[in-house]
């Protein structure tokens, strides 16, 4: 990857075309699921989301897997996508762009009211 794909963003874009490409090559209801599966994953992608990537990578591998082994999406993911999805992301509690914005904010405001009272 160099310099200007990273500026633009066109490493991403020809990464999620392909993504796009071999999802639509996988049963209706693995098709159903990886929209879920995106669905579930964004909140956890940074700004470009580039941190997603390998995550959905492997999730799409997952599911072309258990599709050429003729399993149904249930026995793969159960019922519990959002919790699949979590667990992708980094378990329980792991952080959303809105907690790191959160946590921005927060230190911002701490540093300006230090500045004032001091």
């Amino acid at each position: 990857m160099n310099f200007w794909e990273t500026i633009t963003g066109s490493d991403l874009t020809r990464e999620w075309k392909a993504f796009e490409v071999r999802a639509g090559a996988l049963p209706e209801e693995y098709r159903a699921a990886w929209e879920q599966i995106k669905y579930h994953l964004s909140p956890h992608g940074d700004f470009t989301g580039r941190n997603l990537m390998p995550i959905l990578d492997s999730a799409l591998g997952l599911l072309e897997q258990t599709a050429a082994d003729g399993q149904s999406i249930d026995e793969v993911l159960g019922d519990d996508i959002p919790g699949f999805c979590t667990a992708l992301a980094g378990g329980e509690g792991a952080r959303t762009y809105r907690d790191r914005w959160r946590k921005q904010l927060n230190r911002n405001v701490a540093r300006k009211l230090s500045r004032l009272g001091g």
